[in-house]
């Protein structure tokens, strides 16, 4: 049964992408979230530098 296999195999890599998609809305979003702390510690670096 070769056709069951590669539904099988698409309907898992379809399962991946979802979750990668998830996973980057969420790291972009928390990147978001944080850009603003995020620039205050560059910005403390390079004044230290």
């Amino acid at each position: 049964m070769p056709a069951r296999d590669t539904r099988e195999a698409g309907q898992t890599l379809a399962e991946y992408a979802v979750v990668l998609a998830v996973i980057t809305l969420l790291i972009i979003g928390a990147i978001g979230a944080l850009s603003n702390q995020i620039a205050g510690i560059i910005a403390g670096v390079a004044a230290g530098i």
